[in-house]
């Protein structure tokens, strides 16, 4: 089997959220190695269609998943172009955003800060068969634009004296590697752990996100959800910073087309963030497509049913 093995995040609490159910149809818009979808099949006789760009991950998933046969389907793609790879009617979406543990670990793609992946060349790309890699992205931007991108999709306060260390390491002909680019970011702020966040985390996820287009991809996929799901369907989504987080909600803040499943977010317990660290800022927030002609007021009304009926023992009349 290829090389991608990736610990699965809040895998049955999605497969809980989407209630599949024998004959459904559901998609997983970011297939990686493959364990949500392995979820929902083995919990229901339905079909998944599994979206991902990563050719790795495509590989790894198809041997994985060959067992379930017809019932599983894979289509290489980004999940921000679901309405056009997926079908209308579906019983459920899932997507995990994020980078995966495997593109983390993988040295070759040039994410991940540690020491022993410092000679990677600073590529970033989910897909390294297009696109801009990290590099070329900052060499393209003026020491401004690269203080934006750090301090909007880093959120990091420190970006313009970031961005003046990495365009001065470019200017010198030191920025090839992701052990330079971290270099140039502790010349900019210091290499202090004393809060936990190692002080090149934000400005390697400012870089990623903008490279792969992972908000663009966010905003075209909860802007086609309704139109994917069938009356009642599911949508779970998992996200792993704020940037993410707040779309997600605000798009099922939306009382004509949504039903929230949760107020809250649901995090990962701390058993499953003992096994799997990066599981730790993971939020699944997850909501229903009304059916025709259903609104807000439904949803109080069946609450106050259920109300009563717990408060007299009964139903409703």
């Amino acid at each position: 089997m290829s090389a991608f093995v990736h610990e699965t995040v809040l895998r049955d609490e999605v497969v809980r959220v989407l209630a599949p159910k024998a004959g459904g149809v559901y998609a997983d818009c970011t297939l990686g190695g493959g364990g949500h979808a392995e979820a929902i099949l083995a919990a229901a006789d339905c079909r998944v269609i599994g979206v991902d760009r990563d050719d790795v991950a495509i590989a790894a998933t198809k041997e994985r998943l060959a067992r379930f046969g017809e019932r599983i389907e894979i289509r290489r793609g980004r999940f921000g172009d679901a309405a056009t790879l997926l079908p209308s009617g579906l019983d459920g979406v899932c997507a995990d955003l994020g980078v995966s543990s495997p593109q983390l670990d993988d040295p070759a793609r040039g994410m991940s800060f540690r020491r022993e992946a410092s000679a990677a060349p600073l590529d970033m790309r989910m897909d390294r068969s297009s696109g801009q890699t990290a590099q070329e992205l900052i060499a393209s931007l003026s020491e401004e634009e690269l203080a934006n991108l750090i301090y909007e999709l880093g959120e990091d306060r420190a970006s313009r004296r970031i961005a003046r260390s990495i365009k001065r390491a470019e200017t010198e002909g030191v920025l090839a590697t992701t052990g330079d680019l971290r270099h140039a970011i502790y010349q900019a702020v210091g290499g202090d752990k004393r809060t936990g966040i190692d002080p090149a985390t934000r400005t390697f996820q400012a870089l990623r996100i903008a490279v792969n287009e992972e908000l663009k991809e966010l905003d075209s996929l909860l802007a086609a959800l309704p139109a994917l799901l069938g009356p009642n369907g599911v949508a779970a989504i998992i996200s792993f910073h704020s940037l993410e987080d707040r779309r997600v909600k605000h798009a099922f803040s939306d009382a004509e087309v949504w039903a929230p499943l949760q107020k809250k977010p649901i995090e990962a317990t701390g058993e499953e963030i003992a096994r799997n660290p990066r599981a730790r800022s993971a939020k699944l927030r997850a909501a229903r497509r009304r059916a025709p002609g259903e609104t807000s007021g439904d949803d109080k009304a069946a609450k106050y049913a259920a109300r009563k009926a717990r408060k007299f023992g009964g139903g409703a009349s």
